[in-house]
């Protein structure tokens, strides 16, 4: 399997080199050349358990720099800190479907790429004997899953940029109380689009990158995307026990489309998806782009699901390229423009287009808190992104849609509370974060800063 990317002016790499690369060195993101067709062993895959099926859709991503084996053990070992046999057990509940991605170690879907991400890293650098310097950018749930997949891991160290005061309490908690001696938080000030803008920055200084032997944890990162694929086909295949059905929806809470483009390339590999449900927030970029064509960046407004509060997502430009018959020089000119102009329109052809494969919602915080409300009382806590996957799948009209639940509850304790009047169940993990120890540096949100303070740090370790 080669890998190229979505600009065209870079070399394409095996899988081995994109997972170290992360972003390509022209500035867009890295794809397969091609996707393997599962159409014709449906059957055969429904009856394998999580971490077998994961073995069968990374094998031919992966090879041949890995062999079976080798990526065998690295899915036993990545999916053994889940907390449910099942990884991603799903439920129904009133018309429609939960699929519950949250069982990992930090309690947010992330867990299910990270995990496996830090695991692979690691062989990785065991190979080369080299050493990572991992930066990344988080609006709350990415940057806990990413420590917690690497904290403690020889050869690598990570810096993860946060909003300050724009995460919930417990996702702060989550990442400052991990004091590993290879794990380095910064808030910043400003918003995850500045966090992320300027991680961006780093890589594309491919001097200062190849120097610090940068490492990308975010979903620029081919292996996050890729290891989310899995669970669109299981929970597809627990789905259609359950119902008999063929054609599936699925509706999908996201800010960055990192989440919802693996569902997208589930449905090329040859999963029955009928249609894909797109959730967004107030910061409703990417539900205007599949609505109107109008991809046009607006301020960031803050939100009860912070985890969405995104204005340009990564990983719209994978799809971008998809869209446009994978034509580098249109995605080039498209991100000229969103760089110059803020703003792309897609033609009627092009959307319409779209809109058979992605249908686009906007669920604010008075719609999401209404939903919350309701299936509590039907005896299911949700947090407020699946509430946006929810009231996406409602406005739909559709029924026996997959809604993706992302996170625990217990995430967003003070808006499940304003919602329901309850207080969510609590695991004992994050009940532990009461009075944890924390250590964080702080930063201003420009390049300069970050880099400066990086190169410090780097230096002193």
């Amino acid at each position: 399997m080669k890998y190229i990317s979505t600009r065209g002016k870079s070399p394409e790499l095996s899988f081995s080199e994109v997972v170290l690369e992360g972003l390509a060195r022209d500035g867009g993101l890295y794809l397969p050349e091609t996707l393997p067709d599962f159409s014709n062993r449906l059957g055969e895959l429904s009856a394998l358990r999580y971490q077998d099926l994961a073995l069968e859709i990374f094998t031919p991503f992966m090879a041949p720099d890995f062999s079976v084996a080798e990526i065998a053990q690295l899915v036993e070992r990545s999916y053994a800190s889940f907390d449910h046999r099942s990884i991603t057990p799903m439920k129904k509940v009133g018309e429609h479907w939960i699929l519950e991605l949250w069982h990992g170690p930090t309690f947010a879907f992330k867990d299910v790429a990270l995990q496996f991400l830090g695991n692979l890293f690691e062989d990785l650098l065991k190979r080369s004997g080299n050493q990572l310097n991992i930066i990344g950018a988080t609006s709350g749930d990415t940057g806990s899953a990413a420590i917690h997949g690497v904290k403690g891991k020889k050869g690598i160290k990570i810096f993860i940029l946060h909003p300050k005061g724009k995460v919930s309490p417990v996702q702060e908690k989550q990442m400052t109380s991990v004091l590993d001696d290879n794990v380095v938080n910064i808030a910043i000030e400003g918003n995850f689009d500045d966090a992320q803008d300027t991680v961006k920055a780093l890589f594309n200084d491919l001097e200062f990158k190849d120097q610090y032997q940068l490492g990308a944890v975010n979903s620029i990162n081919w292996a996050r995307v890729m290891a989310q694929i899995v669970y669109y086909f299981y929970g597809y295949f627990r789905w259609q026990e359950k119902t008999g059905e063929r054609e599936v929806v699925f509706s999908v809470p996201t800010g960055n489309f990192g989440d919802i483009y693996a569902g997208y390339l589930a449905k090329q590999m040859g999963l029955p998806i009928k249609k894909l449900l797109l959730g967004t927030n107030e910061n409703d970029i990417l539900s205007r782009a599949f609505q109107s064509g109008d991809y046009s960046v607006s301020p960031v407004v803050p939100t009860i699901s912070p985890s969405m509060d995104i204005q340009l997502a990564s990983n719209f430009e994978r799809y971008l390229f998809n869209l446009s018959g994978q034509n580098p020089e249109q995605v080039r000119q498209w991100m000229e423009e969103i760089k110059t102009k803020g703003a792309v329109q897609l033609s009627p052809e092009l959307l319409s287009q779209a809109n058979e494969e992605i249908q686009g919602f906007r669920v604010d915080a008075a719609q999401a808190s209404d939903v919350m409300r309701r299936y509590h009382a039907l005896g299911l806590e949700l947090d407020p992104h699946t509430a946006v996957a929810v009231g996406a799948a409602e406005d739909s009209g559709l029924t026996d849609v997959i809604c993706l639940s992302t996170a625990h509850p217990a995430k967003f304790e003070d808006t499940f509370k304003a919602a329901t009047g309850d207080s969510p169940k609590i695991p004992q993990a994050i009940a532990d974060l009461d009075g944890a120890e924390t250590r964080h540096m702080e930063s201003e949100a420009s390049v300069e800063a970050i880099k400066a303070l990086f190169i410090k740090l780097v230096s002193q370790a």
